[in-house]
């Protein structure tokens, strides 16, 4: 197993440490324990695939779990702040997740799931027609930016948590809606990415045959297309010396 391998199954280990800590109100800051915990984990995202590149060490093995590593930290996050209730620490805020109202958390929740489990099931299709999908540029400001989301969410739980007290009021307001807008761009990279991987890589849907069929068409019309002057081969020709002073005599 090289390096990115080895970074990646670290951020899976990593899950169950902050869905623990995120968990566990025993422990005193218990929350920002997690929130750094998921902080490291989001960033392992971008380092193993730095080196991989980097270094020439991207493989099948390294692909699958980085993807399944990417999918279990960004769904057991928006889990935990869609289902997990907060207590806040003072003021009269009655036990709610921190991604308040619930309605709008279980949307979220199931637009990013769906996206996620959609994607998945085209990279099994492709990949039992031997065709690797590799992610793409949207699809990496989309991670980048649900990972931002859900850190900021970790430490607004953490806050409201510890110190509800101190930001009860207007500072607790606009917390909350810088949270949506977080949120707002986040479920729109999510569609759109979702729909420009469909649209991008459609050709996995079509039938071995008829994909054949278009591929045979294409490679004739571009046969039609190439009109292009044939090289004509000139032989070198040799000239006898001798018989030359012959024909001067």
């Amino acid at each position: 197993m090289n390096l990115p391998n080895r970074i990646t199954l670290c951020r899976l280990l990593l899950i169950p440490f902050f869905v623990f800590f995120y968990l566990a109100d025993f422990i005193p800051y218990g929350k920002l324990v997690a929130t750094i915990i998921f902080m490291v984990a989001s960033f392992t995202d971008f380092l193993d695939g730095h080196i991989a590149r980097k270094r020439n060490m991207v493989t099948t093995l390294g692909t699958f779990f980085d993807t399944v590593a990417d999918k279990l930290l960004v769904m057991s996050g928006f889990l935990l702040v869609v289902a997990y209730p907060i207590t806040a620490n003072g003021g009269n805020l009655l036990p709610r997740p921190i991604l308040f109202p619930d309605f709008l958390g279980i949307i979220i929740a199931i637009v990013i799931i769906a996206r996620e489990l959609i994607v998945m099931a085209l990279r099994s299709l492709a990949a039992s027609k031997g065709v690797v999908l590799k992610a793409d540029m949207y699809g990496k400001v989309k991670a980048t930016f649900q990972f931002l989301t859900l850190i900021y969410y970790f430490a607004f739980a953490f806050i409201v948590e510890e110190f509800y007290y101190a930001i009860a009021g207007v500072a607790y307001t606009v917390l909350c809606l810088i949270g949506y807008v977080f949120l707002a761009i986040t479920v729109i990279l999510t569609i759109l990415s979702m729909i420009n991987y469909l649209v991008k890589n459609r050709q996995v849907f079509k039938e071995e045959k008829q994909a054949e069929q278009e591929k045979i068409e294409k490679e004739e019309k571009e046969e039609k297309i190439d009109v292009s002057p044939k090289k004509v081969e000139v032989k070198d020709v040799k000239v006898d010396l001798a018989d030359t002073k012959k024909v001067k005599k």
